[in-house]
């Protein structure tokens, strides 16, 4: 819906645009506000911040139109104006052009006309408004991607790379922040969500330092990919400075007592990696699935906290780099038998 403000002394005209733009009203297709003069429109945009459109007239008292559009440019210049004077008034109409009057319209007014320039000037608004979301969107982006990949995210290649589903040898790792539940629900939003970023900071700079990435954020906790050599080595690497970083971490502060820990699973093995989601609704994600992932979540789960977990087929393959304990077999979600877990020490 358009929010328009009509600016003009002659109060009848106010009924007049009532009347005439009643269906668009009815249809909440257009929404009006008025004002008796550029200073009343001032206050009245102060009222109403997101007014798309002033139709002002030129000669009023107090404050004239042309130095309410002065008024304007400096406010919102988002907001587009439409001056409304006679055909006399060409000085005038010329000055509230050169000020960045979006069109005029003269008096007498027709309302036909006025319709039309309307209908352009919302049209006009919307453009500039997805522009600035558009640029407010990238710039985002840029914040938070290096322009390497914002390049590569414009070529062939990366048309290709989306459509490209394969299995893969990786290792896959969740991490959940232990008891973060009580405080979600006993602390203002602003605090919970700052307070959980400030860890997952901690944690994903230690899976990006050991060459993993992160895949995506559940509620409080992360699921991580490492692929290539030694992935299994670097995940756990990474996941024995998580623990460490997070631990040492102090009560928050006198506000809030909460001591910070970890709960981990890793699991390696093969899994498919694939663009997955809904095309319709724009959702996709390039993500890994399958039963070597389930595991991973089932371990975690498993894990105590302060705990790294792992199968014992990742434990045969690092017994020799990392200094692990049988925890003992343990029945796991939708797993027809237990399996022998271990615990990662150091």
């Amino acid at each position: 819906m358009a929010k328009i403000l009509v600016v003009d002394d002659e109060t009848d005209l106010e009924v007049l645009i009532k009347q005439k733009f009643r269906q668009k009203i009815r249809e909440r297709e257009y929404e009006f506000v008025f004002a008796v003069n550029g200073r009343d429109a001032l206050e009245k945009l102060q009222l109403h911040p997101d007014v798309d459109i002033v139709v002002t007239d030129i000669n009023m008292p107090e404050m004239d139109g042309l130095a309410l559009l002065h008024k304007l440019n400096e406010a919102s210049p988002l907001i587009k104006s439409v001056i409304v004077s006679a055909y006399g008034d060409m000085a005038n109409i010329r000055t509230a052009m050169n000020r960045g009057a979006f069109d005029f319209i003269t008096k007498p007014i027709n309302f036909e006309d006025l319709s039309v320039t309307l209908e352009r000037t919302v049209l006009h608004v919307a453009q500039l408004r997805d522009t600035l979301k558009a640029l407010k969107e990238n710039n985002i982006l840029r914040m938070y991607v290096d322009e390497s990949v914002l390049n590569f995210m414009g070529s062939r290649e990366f048309e290709n790379s989306l459509t490209l589903n394969e299995n893969i040898e990786a290792t896959v790792v969740f991490m959940d922040i232990c008891s973060f539940t009580s405080i979600s629900e006993n602390e203002p939003p602003d605090t919970v969500v700052k307070l959980l970023n400030s860890y997952f900071e901690i944690m994903v700079s230690e899976i990006v330092a050991q060459g993993g990435h992160v895949d995506k954020f559940i509620g409080d906790a992360i699921m991580a990919v490492f692929r290539g050599d030694f992935h299994l080595d670097r995940a756990i690497d990474a996941c024995l400075a998580v623990r460490e970083k997070i631990a040492s971490l102090p009560a928050v502060n006198e506000h809030i007592s909460f001591k910070p820990n970890v709960s981990i699973g890793v699991n390696s093995g093969e899994m498919i990696s694939g663009n997955i989601g809904s095309a319709s609704l724009r959702r996709l994600d390039f993500t890994v699935i399958g039963d070597t992932v389930n595991t991973a979540q089932r371990l975690q789960s498993a894990a105590k906290e302060g705990q790294i977990i792992i199968a014992k087929s990742a434990f045969d393959k690092v017994k020799e780099s990392f200094n692990c304990k049988s925890v003992g077999e343990v029945s796991l979600k939708n797993k027809a038998t237990p399996m022998l877990l271990y615990e990662v020490l150091g």
